[in-house]
């Protein structure tokens, strides 16, 4: 290998590093819980409301579950 054949194989490999380090850190957000973030973040800056979110519908197991 050519050293700068070397150095692009380096430069790629740190770029992305640096790439899958964004974002934050922490559990994701459901649908739900960014809708009622939302609600509050618009009340605090005194903008209209979006429509209520409504809560997930519970789970219902199912037999073939415990395969996945």
């Amino acid at each position: 290998m050519t050293a700068g054949r070397i150095l692009v194989t380096l430069g790629l490999i740190v770029a992305v590093g640096m790439v899958s380090a964004c974002g934050r850190k922490g559990d994701l957000d459901t649908p739900y819980d960014a809708a009622v973030q939302a609600q509050k973040d618009a009340a605090k800056a005194g903008q209209p409301a979006t429509a209520t979110p409504q809560k997930p519908v519970e789970d219902k197991p199912f037999i073939l579950d415990p395969l996945l």
